[in-house]
């Protein structure tokens, strides 16, 4: 390991701190104490039982903010790995290692590129800045979330941010996620009245009653989506009912299912049209909403184009910018007037058995990180 780049080097010390979500296992300390050494200063932020931190060099001017979580998901069986999860092997060029894509690998990166950057800038524009946290892969509600309203009571407005998920498809740089779509989930009962299979008429079956409902709701077209996002979509994932008997009817049922929301719409559109189809229907029924995260865009400005640049000369690919896939933690930074956008390595393993990246494509990360930064800092 002592003929690793530094990136890489950085990459198999974070993945080894077992930082199975919430914790964090000094994988923070480490950073900070390389932050530390170049001219950050760092606030060291914990939220219940969640370590954050907020780190900036420089004096004034638009921030350049860095963001991302020290936390994994759990290995799953280990005896199913090819190497062991929190042991970084380089087989073959591959590093494997819980966290690889996932996303230490591109900490690692963010690191090295300030080193890098700060070593030939050392009076550079503006002002850097990590936001890190160990809640991404849980609840996420004592991380990054927290760590942008404490930024609010002290007047800091991150300018633009780059979240290091794990983004590109085939390889290294192919596609940045420049937007996600919103997340609205729904907790629901519907309710009727429990009785013998044979007597319908003495009970009221909410399976029933539901069914014609919830294929209304299927079959709305929501939006159609525009230019940047996918037309919002619905989908179930949860339903519940029943005794477990073949001879009673049930008294009520559960049922979860979420709205991948374009900027079409708002989260109160949604439920007021959702609401509306079950009064129609004449359901009994309690709802409870969960918004996990408004969409956002950034379509264009000077973040855009020092990513593009960057990839172009670094990676010598043209990117695609793209605002599919899942949430993530610049939900909660967009809201301020941040751009945002999410530049990382290959997601073909994150959250998989034998997680891994290929090596040369941190190194290949850190340079178009550094080049970002020299695009709008220098």
């Amino acid at each position: 390991m002592s003929e690793l780049s530094p990136t890489l080097e950085l990459a198999s010390e974070l993945i080894r701190r077992q930082s199975v979500t919430p914790e964090d296992e000094g994988c923070q300390a480490l950073m900070c104490e390389r932050l530390e050494a170049i001219g950050f200063k760092v606030e060291h932020l914990r939220f219940d039982d969640v370590d954050n931190f907020w780190a900036v060099r420089g004096d004034g001017g638009p921030i350049f903010a860095f963001a991302g979580h020290t936390d994994v998901v759990p290995t799953g069986d280990e005896s199913e790995w090819k190497h062991k999860p929190f042991d970084p092997v380089i087989d073959d060029g591959i590093l494997y290692g819980r966290g690889a894509a996932d996303m230490k690998g591109s900490l690692a990166a963010m690191v090295t590129a300030c080193e890098e950057f700060v070593a030939k800038h050392p009076n550079h524009n503006g002002r850097i800045a990590f936001l890190i946290t160990s809640d991404e892969e849980g609840v996420a509600i004592n991380g990054t979330v927290k760590v942008v309203d404490w930024l609010e009571t002290q007047n800091e407005k991150i300018t633009w941010c780059l979240v290091g998920e794990p983004s590109s498809t085939n390889e290294v740089g192919d596609v940045i996620k420049n937007g996600r779509r919103g997340s609205l989930g729904c907790w629901m009962t519907v309710k009727g009245k429990q009785g013998h299979v044979a007597y319908p008429h003495l009970a009221a079956n909410p399976i029933h009653k539901l069914a014609p409902a919830l294929a209304e709701m299927a079959a709305e077209t929501w939006d159609e989506g525009n230019d940047f996002f996918p037309a919002t979509s619905f989908q179930v994932s949860n339903m519940n009912s029943g005794t477990g008997a073949t001879n009673v009817i049930p008294g009520t049922v559960d049922l979860i299912f979420n709205f991948r929301f374009s900027t079409e719409l708002t989260e109160a559109q949604l439920r007021e049209r959702s609401e509306a189809i079950f009064d129609k229907h004449g359901l009994d029924y309690d709802c409870k909403w969960i918004l996990s995260g408004h969409p956002f865009l950034t379509a264009e400005g000077k973040l855009v184009e020092a990513a593009v640049t960057a990839i172009k000369n670094q990676c010598g690919i043209e990117t695609e910018l793209s605002t599919a896939g899942g949430t993530s933690d610049g939900r909660f930074i967009a809201p301020t007037g941040a751009q945002v956008l999410e530049l990382g390595p290959v997601n073909a393993t994150i959250h998989q058995v034998n997680e891994c990246v290929k090596a040369e494509d941190l190194d290949k990360l850190s340079l178009t990180y550094t080049q970002i930064l020299e695009e709008l800092l220098a």
